[in-house]
């Protein structure tokens, strides 16, 4: 009998398991330049997902991901755009406004399959940075190039997990480089971008349930080792902001990559009540199965059936823990 198991949904749960001992220590809530295709502020994981011959735009705005609180940007941003083949070309910023804030727009058009790595450089002396901000748009079945190439800025992150095709879940990897060289003991900061729906409920949670230091859910902070490298897991879809932090000649300089997060895959629905059900069901037949065995000599296969069935019981309790 064949029985079917959501593999991937276990690996995942492990994985979740295993590395979530990354730091979560408590942070004021950070600002970000933040970079969405699409050209507007309700962005989704799949604006992150190019068509060859449109013309992308990308908003360029700063303030708060996590709790949607928008400022002026403090200046004009310089762009560039990197395509798969390594050709980077300076962009021009259009200034607009978006939600009463001053912000900026740049357009590109996508001419070749690949990935197009799209990067601002922010100075905020108010707040004594400069942003270098990343983000690839990917275009193309399984044209995955060009995604970790490094552009040379004076901090920077160098992935090391592709930054799209991504599900809630997966665990993000990368390398922190300060002029080229590994950036051991630095900071990295991680916090998710919620639209304006979301982002006022978000904000009430964490601060009922967390009275006593609400940022702290807002603001994830983590470390890089001994070579520059650091893990975290993306625990939730939608817009990840990965920032790690050198200090500067004059100013602090941050690093930072822009990770789209989609919903687990495949969709819930699809291994939801209904998967549950029906693992329970196997379980049932196999119980019936082991029962018609009872009388069998030691050769049968009852015990790897039996075994078989203390599987999916634990499967059957994950999924139960899952809804």
């Amino acid at each position: 009998m064949k029985v079917d198991i959501n593999i991937k949904m276990v690996v995942t749960l492990l994985t979740v398991l295993v590395l979530g001992g990354v730091c979560m220590l408590g942070s004021a809530s950070a600002h970000f330049t933040m970079l969405f295709p699409g050209g507007k502020m309700d962005v989704s994981p799949d604006d992150y997902i190019g068509e060859l011959g449109e013309t992308e735009t990308v908003l360029i705005a700063w303030g708060h991901p996590y709790e949607h609180v928008l400022f002026d940007c403090p200046v004009v941003p310089e762009v560039y755009v990197r395509d798969p083949e390594g050709v980077i070309t300076q962009l021009d910023p259009v200034e607009t406004t978006v939600e009463g804030f001053k912000a900026y727009k740049v357009s590109f058009r996508i001419e070749k399959h690949g990935d197009y790595i799209v990067h601002a450089t922010l100075s905020v002396p108010e707040h004594e940075l400069v942003d270098h901000t990343k983000t690839v748009i990917h275009c193309g079945e399984e044209a995955w190039e060009g995604w970790d190439a490094l552009l040379g800025e004076k901090v920077e992150v160098l992935p090391y997990t592709r930054p799209y095709g991504l599900e809630e879940g997966f665990v993000f990897t990368g390398n922190a480089l300060l002029d080229g060289s590994p950036l051991a003991g630095a900071t990295v900061e991680v916090e998710k971008y919620y639209v304006t729906a979301d982002a006022e409920a978000a904000v009430s949670a964490a601060e009922d349930l967390y009275a006593e230091d609400p940022p702290m859910m807002y603001t994830r902070v983590t470390t890089t080792d001994s070579d520059g490298d650091f893990a975290y897991t993306l625990d939730e879809p939608g817009i990840w902001f990965v920032g790690v932090y050198a200090e500067g000649d004059e100013m602090e300089e941050r690093g930072v990559i822009v990770v789209p997060v989609f919903e687990s895959f495949p969709p819930a629905e699809e291994t939801g009540t209904s998967g549950l059900e029906d693992l329970e069901g196997r379980v049932s037949q196999l119980e019936e199965v082991v029962s018609g065995l009872s009388d069998k000599t030691p050769e049968s296969p009852s015990v790897g059936i039996l075994a078989t069935i203390g599987i999916l019981g634990a499967l059957t309790i994950l999924l139960r823990r899952r809804r």
